[in-house]
């Protein structure tokens, strides 16, 4: 037995909303949809997708998104709500942190630097920081009622809840007080040592990168010195912030062995941190137009239809209908069994659609069956 859950009331009081995944579950889609009938409620809506995919303005018909929110068209604006989406450019998140924290001469010293070029634009743990850092910067904007955010697919969608304590580790780590070194000596005794261990370990470094190459990671981490603090402190609000009451998390999978393996990750890992899990959202649940009609009774129809040779195409519609029923049933028995082993997790099942969801009309049907249930709308199976 699941427990019921009011989505339209979540979507009127909350002011965050994270969805979380593994990937090809439908999490981008479900993001959207709630985000669109949120908008259509009243609230003024921001979505953020971190996901590279670009499914989330296909789906909203805007041609690109990047890390400026864009106004959606086409929502319904009769209660009063707006719909803006963007896709986190992390690289562009880190520029606007340099330019906005440290003074002209050193923001132009830091964006130059060939080592800070390559940590903003692919280093392991940029795009969780800047998640946060985007988060919290729309959040302290104002702007929007309802903040949701879509995170990348897989475990990695939890990153972002250790950022703040990986950027700590990083920065008062002891690799960091050596890179430091010989930027602090200074001058032409830059690559002065201050001790045996700092001696060999900048031997290394200098014969791994050269020279010139550990002067500018040196003088690249010297930079970025005064502002370790901040970035660290507005880490620690963000996170903080996603333990707040406004905030909920929703997580997203479908009936299928693997995703409800890295759903109960997710709910798990939620629980040991103490975040608000608002439900799990099970897509693409298999439902039947006429339930009434057992998978046997279709078979032995297609069987008899096949031994007179009459309506051949009634006898592939009664074996389609037999295997979508008995798809179906194996959906009902893999939500039970998730429910049953989470039975303080209220779960919401969206059933499966007849094609991909690529615009408005689609996310509202999903809106729909999110809030009131496949009922909402024409079962379909695909």
């Amino acid at each position: 037995m699941t427990i019921p859950y009011d989505v339209d009331a979540l979507l009127d009081r909350a002011r965050i909303l994270v969805c979380c995944g593994s990937g090809g579950v439908g999490k981008t889609t479900t993001a959207a949809a709630l985000a669109l009938r949120a908008a259509e409620r009243g609230r003024k809506v921001c979505v953020l997708t971190i996901d590279p995919a670009r499914r989330l303005a296909q789906s909203m018909g805007l041609t690109e998104l990047d890390n400026t929110p864009r106004a959606v068209a086409g929502v319904d604006d009769t209660a009063g709500g707006s719909l803006d989406a963007m896709m986190l450019d992390m690289k562009r998140t880190f520029d606007e942190i340099v330019l906005t924290h440290a003074d002209a001469a050193r923001a132009q010293q830091i964006l130059a630097n060939p080592f800070y070029v390559s940590l903003s634009s692919s280093f392991a743990g940029t795009q969780e920081y800047m998640a946060m850092e985007k988060l919290g910067q729309l959040k302290r904007e104002g702007r929007w009622d309802l903040i949701v955010v879509d995170t990348p697919p897989s475990r990695s969608a939890l990153d972002f809840l250790d950022a703040p304590q990986r950027l700590g580790r990083f920065l008062d780590g002891r690799m960091i007080r050596l890179l430091l070194a010989p930027a602090k000596a200074g001058g032409r005794a830059y690559m002065k040592v201050l001790s045996v261990g700092v001696s060999v370990f900048t031997n290394v470094l200098t014969k791994v990168l050269g020279a010139q190459a550990l002067k500018d990671l040196s003088l690249f981490v010297a930079s970025l010195e005064t502002m370790f603090g901040g970035f660290r402190e507005r880490a620690e609000k963000t996170y903080q912030l996603l333990k707040e009451p406004g905030t909920s998390f929703v997580v997203v999978a479908t009936p299928e062995r693997d995703a409800l393996r890295e759903a109960t990750y997710f709910v798990e890992r939620l629980s040991q941190e103490q975040m608000p899990l608002a439900a799990v959202v099970l897509n693409r649940v298999h439902r039947s137009a006429a339930p009434e009609l057992s998978v046997q009774r279709a078979l032995a129809g297609a069987e008899a239809l096949d031994e007179s040779g009459d309506a051949p195409l009634t006898a592939a519609v009664l074996r389609m209908h037999a295997d979508r029923l008995a798809a179906a049933a194996r959906d009902e028995r893999t939500a039970a069994r998730f429910a049953g082993a989470h039975r303080a997790v209220p779960l919401v099942q969206v059933a499966a659609q007849a094609g991909d969801v690529h615009d408005l009309d689609g996310l509202r049907t999903i809106g729909a069956e999110l809030a009131n249930g496949p009922e909402a709308s024409a079962p379909l199976a695909g």
